[in-house]
């Protein structure tokens, strides 16, 4: 059964939404009682999902729990070829074997708010390896190269004389025609999708449809607080994180995120929300309120207990200076360690530049004092304790 409630419509067109365009017609739809078919496209060029990915999944479990139909679209087709990127270059393509590996653990990880067993899970390569170069020039004659060029990301490159492929002007094509395969009522996506969507909107009434209507939901800046959250970026809080990781890197957050993430990555209501932000501006501690958010993200992502746990143990080790309950042990035989490729062998730097730059930086300590060098000395049964960063922990025995 749909829910209609006027409330909830308001809701969901409301909360963690920058954009909805033709919004009254969306809300007479919603109001109508009729099953959408909402659609999310996704090129799943990466398998290991973060919170800024899960923004527009937790509209879509808004939907979804409102009777609605999900459609997840894998782009299996689209992603060999690459969406334009907002940085100066093309997208590097990934093989068809590589996007169907990584949709299906997508799905896993998406199934932590959705109810999997309920969607509609289809590949564009069902449609789009099927259309001739006829089909191709019929769907190109729906748009002029200046529309095309009214793209952001396009306008930057060509100021700065940089190249764009003609297969990236196809992109949005493309998209815009899985709505029409898919008869797609509403699309959702960030606002950096905002020109594909539109494409499909186009394309759908090139192809006697009515259009589909489109929600944008915002972009999640990372832990930096600057950047859009990403691996690329070193920004992000993965959703397989373990729950003391997650925690963790929620508390690096900046103060200003805080109410931002509460509205975009948890199901706190927005007048508890709206009560923090007046808290914190009268000065009350943003850390009361960091904590809490800690708590619910890691419950919404492993279990009530799991945040409580998590919150513990933070203020074990960086409030009364404890250590981590569950700290690694490597036994070593050399009675010489060389800290640049222990860190590195040992995951505790990604790499060896980042490994010179953190002992440089005084971010490693061992048995709770800065390194100054590259090598230390340990003895055959002594166990020590080497820190890096705030969160990194790891103890080394001599054997």
């Amino acid at each position: 059964m749909i829910d209609t409630s006027k409330e909830k419509i308001e809701a969901i067109l409301s909360r963690g939404v920058v954009d909805v365009i033709q919004k009254d017609e969306l809300k007479k739809k919603l109001a109508s009682g009729k099953e959408l078919r909402i659609k999310l496209g996704i090129d799943p060029s990466g398998a290991d999902l973060h919170i800024g990915h899960m923004v527009v999944i937790k509209k879509l479990k808004e939907f979804q729990d409102m009777g609605h139909k999900i459609i997840l679209l894998f782009g299996n087709f689209t992603g060999q070829i690459g969406d334009p990127t907002g940085k100066m270059e093309s997208r590097k393509p990934k093989t068809k074997e590589e996007l169907e590996k990584n949709a299906k653990k997508y799905i896993d990880q998406v199934s932590i708010l959705l109810d999997t067993s309920k969607i509609e899970v289809r590949w564009n390569a069902d449609w789009l390896e099927k259309l001739s170069f006829a089909d191709v020039v019929q769907l190109a004659s729906c748009f002029t190269v200046a529309q095309m060029m009214e793209r952001d990301m396009f306008q930057d490159r060509v100021s700065k004389n940089l190249p764009i492929s003609m297969h990236e002007f196809l992109y949005p094509l493309m998209q815009g025609y899985d709505s029409v395969a898919l008869k797609a009522d509403l699309e959702l996506g960030g606002t950096d999708q905002t020109f594909n969507l539109l494409a499909g909107r186009t394309i759908q009434k090139a192809y006697d449809q009515i259009p589909q209507d489109i929600l944008t939901v915002p972009i999640l800046e990372g832990t930096d607080g600057i950047k859009k959250m990403g691996k690329s970026e070193n920004n992000y809080i993965a959703v397989d994180d373990a729950p003391n990781d997650m925690f963790g890197k929620i508390m690096s957050i900046p103060d200003n995120l805080i109410t931002k993430y509460f509205e975009l990555a948890t199901q706190v209501s927005l007048k508890e929300i709206n009560d923090m932000k007046k808290a914190i501006e009268s000065g009350e501690n943003p850390m009361v309120f960091k904590k809490k958010l800690g708590k619910e993200i890691v419950s919404i992502y492993h279990s009530k207990e799991d945040g409580e746990k998590a919150e513990q143990e933070f203020t074990n080790v960086f409030s009364q200076r404890k250590l981590p309950e569950d700290i690694e042990l490597v036994s070593v035989k050399s009675s010489e360690i060389n800290l640049v490729n222990f860190m590195t062998e040992n995951n505790l730097a990604v790499s060896k530049s980042e490994a010179r730059r953190l002992l440089e930086q005084g971010a490693v300590k061992i048995n709770d004092e800065k390194a100054t060098q590259e090598t230390f000395k340990i003895t055959k049964g002594q166990e020590t304790v080497m820190q890096v960063g705030k969160r990194r922990f790891i103890k080394v025995i001599g054997s």
